[in-house]
């Protein structure tokens, strides 16, 4: 009984700063009506400068590691998109004190390993991929049992590559959906087994909820990843004070082993812009033409940053200002002119590097000159939609030829004269939703799509920040 009332007392008090936080920041898109259209316009030059919001994947793991360190986590620069304030909501349900000090500013008073609360209620994820796979991870660790369930679209994302080794590891799935979806009822261990397991996908979620659950662990947790993919989880766990090293394995992998039970000290944290939105008013000033526009605070790390990398490669006229570490990130600022872009093939090992991107990478490849082939996207099938289709289908609205084969997207390029003019379907996902935006500022006609709603999970200030720049929607 004195654990439900903990929990109850945390929930509510969360709950009353996201009351808060919804009637006077956040956009009236997240309120907004069923099947909310947005359309966007070819306009003049893009100009100015734009911070674009805190770095998603770090915000999540912000919250989270918050929860399992007892004391004060401070953090600067959070997202305030719907997908991040779910998984806050998670870590209230589980015993966190959470409070929102300003735009962006919030504190954490965490638990502590082995202390978390059993929820009284299941845990809503809303759209939140990250946010719910990387809380099975931290639920499987501990002696609690918790239900995990989501929007339309999180129920239809794959969660036996979390669940498989958080079962190796002790944990019990007590029920799930057909094909080990949401509604998913996790039972922790408050003993999890230290195992080496090696990663079949190139997933920074599978890899972070074993980690999270390992550090929990009596022993040691080692996990080999064929591909290096993001490793903030590694970084943050590092910084909180987690034993954890990572060594090159093989050619393109990594061997990362991490000593379960540590004493995380609780910091100040502050988060980078994020590289997935920044790419949006990237691309947009890169199409637009005679733009020129700063991008401020994005971060730098080498495992984020393909889609600066292929751009470069079409021929983008990007330039890197002021690089300097913020809280152990690399960040710059970026001045973007547009530009006269060629196609390129994107290799498949550079994927991990710019999965989220691919969506404005294809718009970006509309406007090129030649045929853009990226390979091996097999995992777009999986995202907040089947993007990969989500994608073909959008462009195919756009007035621009693309093909997909096997897991490669191959988009014919129209040097810089795409018609535009069509309705998208968004499918509930905000990358497709944004991307197809960008889009009909560069076109010849207005883009639609049929649903902005979802935009608030990621980026909700997209609309305000790109109309400063000189963006038209209606």
């Amino acid at each position: 009984m004195q654990g439900e009332v903990g929990s109850t007392a945390s929930s509510w008090d969360f709950e009353e700063q996201i009351s808060a936080l919804s009637m006077t920041s956040l956009p009236q898109s997240v309120l907004a009506p069923p099947e909310a259209t947005l359309s966007a316009a070819p306009c003049g030059p893009l100009t100015g400068r734009l911070q674009p919001p805190g770095d998603k994947s770090i915000s999540h793991r912000a919250f989270i590691l918050g929860l399992l360190t007892v004391g004060r986590t401070e953090i600067e620069g959070l997202l305030e998109g719907e997908d991040v304030l779910h998984t806050g909501r998670a870590c209230a349900a589980l015993g966190a004190k959470i409070e929102r000090q300003g735009e962006g500013r919030w504190s954490v008073n965490g638990m502590g390993l082995g202390a978390l609360l059993a929820p009284r209620f299941p845990l809503d994820f809303g759209n939140a991929g990250t946010g719910s796979r990387l809380m099975m991870g931290v639920v499987a660790g501990h002696g609690i049992t918790a239900q995990f369930d989501g929007d339309a679209s999180l129920r239809k994302r794959p969660m036996r590559r979390i669940l498989d080794p958080l079962t190796l590891m002790g944990a019990e799935v007590l029920a799930e959906a057909e094909g080990g979806r949401c509604p998913i009822l996790l039972k922790g261990t408050p003993e999890p087994l230290p195992i080496e397991y090696r990663t079949k996908v190139a997933s920074a979620q599978v890899k972070s909820a074993i980690l999270l659950a390992g550090l929990n662990s009596p022993g040691r947790t080692v996990l080999i990843e064929p591909q290096a993919n993001r490793d903030h989880t590694e970084k943050m766990l590092a910084f909180f004070g987690a034993s954890i090293v990572s060594e090159t394995f093989e050619t393109h992998g990594r061997r990362i082993s991490l000593e379960g039970r540590p004493e995380l000290r609780p910091g100040r944290i502050i988060v980078p812009a994020d590289p997935s939105s920044a790419a949006f008013p990237m691309v947009a000033a890169l199409l637009v033409p005679g733009s020129e526009i700063v991008i401020e605070g994005m971060m730098m790390n080498p495992l984020r940053t393909g889609l600066l990398t292929t751009l470069w490669e079409m021929g983008a006229d990007i330039e890197v200002l002021d690089r300097r570490d913020e809280g152990g990130e690399e960040v710059a600022d970026l001045k973007v002119r547009a530009s006269i872009l060629r196609a390129v093939e994107v290799p498949a090992e550079r994927a991990p590097a710019m999965i989220d991107e691919y969506p404005i990478l294809a718009v970006a490849a509309a406007f090129a000159t030649g045929e853009t082939r990226m390979r091996g996207l097999s995992e777009l099938r999986v995202k907040e939609s089947d993007r990969l289709a989500a994608i073909a289908a959008g462009l195919a609205a756009a007035g621009v030829g693309c093909a997909i084969e096997e897991d490669d997207l191959i988009v014919t390029g129209r040097a810089g004269d795409v018609p535009g003019g069509g309705l998208v379907a968004t499918h509930l996902d905000h990358r497709i939703a944004m991307s197809f935006l960008c889009l009909g500022l560069a076109a010849r006609n207005p883009m639609s799509v049929d649903d902005e709603r979802m935009i608030a999970t990621s980026f909700p200030t997209f609309k305000a920040a790109m109309a400063q720049l000189g963006a038209v929607f209606s």
